[in-house]
């Protein structure tokens, strides 16, 4: 049946895996920038409040200045709410979409799982990456097209997964009790056999935020992203014809994405040793 765990447990067997208490701290950090960005930079990350290519740590500025003078450490700031904005929105469409399409392709089999699979094999011959780009490009750089653009990519991976988890529990003797008891195969699916998918759901979601960020970074990069958002991908892409000048204009939304990615990913294996402790090396 269903592997419970109570939410203080999981709790603290995440915080006493050095690799997860990183990444909440770390995480922690950013979502508590997020929060106060307004509050520590009233300003704005647009406005031009200094000269041009201050240092960090060498003035007024922590973070130093860009090329037009706005501050680089309320661009971190306010970059850091549409990253965790982007990244969270679009991982819970991808979950929606991956675990309806995935569960009804698994539990009723046959013509539905055909037509859910030759779907899912079509979205998966489409590089992520490129295929983002074109959506976006198509559509509008806006910030629900990005997220959208990002979910349409991604979720084929994570059908493929519940698919094979959910025919592996439909076959159990409970599922099967369930059946001669004449419970209907909605509430079979939803009650009895995705509780029991949910370890592997949740693992993967949390590892799909990571993704989801570095999609929009390099979108933002790429000059695809909201023009009326600051986000570290943009601040990359504006300083990098500055970069051997201004190091810190690359540098340090550079480090932004890296550190938020890698703690993501920290609470990720984190998650999959809580829940799943055969996965533990």
């Amino acid at each position: 049946m269903v592997n419970q765990i109570s939410r203080p447990s999981m709790i603290k067997k995440l915080l006493s895996n050095p690799s997860g208490a990183i990444g909440f701290l770390v995480l922690a950090c950013v979502i508590l920038l997020a929060a106060f960005a307004s509050i520590l930079y009233p300003e704005g990350p647009f406005e031009m409040v200094g000269m041009p290519f201050e240092a960090p740590f060498s003035g007024e500025f922590l973070l130093g200045t860009d090329m037009l003078g706005r501050d680089i450490a309320a661009g971190i700031a306010y970059g850091a709410r549409i990253s965790l904005l982007v990244g969270g929105v679009a991982t819970i469409v991808i979950v929606l979409l991956g675990t309806i399409i995935g569960a009804l392709a698994g539990y009723f089999g046959g013509w539905v799982d055909s037509f859910a699979m030759r779907i899912t094999e079509f979205f998966q011959t489409i590089p992520t990456f490129i295929g983002a780009i074109v959506i976006v490009a198509v559509l509008g750089p806006t910030l629900p097209n990005i997220i959208g653009a990002i979910a349409i990519v991604s979720w084929a991976p994570l059908a493929r997964l519940v698919r094979a988890e959910v025919k592996s529990i439909k076959s159990r003797e409970f599922v099967e009790a369930c059946v001669s008891l004449g419970m209907n195969d909605l509430r079979i699916l939803i009650v009895q056999i995705l509780p029991n998918v949910l370890t592997t759901i949740v693992v993967a979601g949390s590892l799909m935020v990571a993704t989801a960020i570095l999609f929009e970074a390099g979108l933002s990069f790429l000059g695809l992203g909201d023009p009326n958002t600051m986000t570290w991908g943009y601040m990359i892409g504006a300083g990098r014809s500055a970069i051997r000048t201004a190091w810190w204009m690359v540098t340090i939304p550079g480090l932004a994405v890296l550190l938020t990615v890698l703690a993501i990913n920290l609470i990720g294996d984190a998650l999959n040793e809580a829940l799943n402790p055969r996965a533990k090396r």
